[in-house]
């Protein structure tokens, strides 16, 4: 199980770890680098043609204002991308957001929240989980996890209101 993230700039590293943190605690291995879409992009066309050939399954791509990133990666790769806008500029990330969904037909960039990396790997575990049933089997695991915290923090409202109802 692979997967690649891929920032523009060293900046956006602390908003890109939570992904690759999610993504190397459920078993995936990830590859990740800083090319710039502008900047680098030679070096960016070679680092996917890579990754159409070794076997990775999703891409993250995480950049901020005009965001090219996502969309140059997903004009090279039939793979799924997902496109993480980030914050930083005077649009605080609303310049990222537009230019992500605004795809054209058949180059499509699967887009998360501005500064959501989070949610950026967990949508790569469902799309590799059609795949490996034991990404699946996380999935379940995580849902049924995060519903106990949620029936835990209800029933500690319930009990704190009516208390004092009583």
């Amino acid at each position: 199980m692979k997967a690649a993230v891929i920032m523009g700039s060293t900046s956006d590293i602390a908003k890109v770890e939570p992904a690759i943190e999610i993504l190397k605690d459920k078993g995936i291995e990830v590859k990740v680098r800083c090319l710039s879409a502008h900047r680098a992009a030679k070096q960016l066309s070679e680092f996917i043609e890579e990754l159409n050939n070794d076997g990775t399954e999703v891409i993250i791509t995480a950049a901020g204002m005009a965001a090219a990133l996502p969309g140059v990666v997903a004009a090279q790769t039939v793979l799924p991308v997902i496109g993480v806008p980030l914050s930083g500029s005077v649009l605080d990330g609303v310049d990222a957001l537009y230019s992500i969904v605004q795809m054209p037909p058949g180059i499509p960039v699967a887009t998360v929240a501005i500064n959501g990396a989070k949610n950026a790997a967990w949508l790569a575990i469902e799309i590799m989980a059609i795949k490996h049933e034991a990404l699946r089997q996380v999935l379940l695991d995580s849902r049924k996890s995060m519903q106990e915290v949620a029936l835990l923090s209800n029933d500690e409202i319930i009990a704190k209101y009516e208390k004092n109802e009583e």
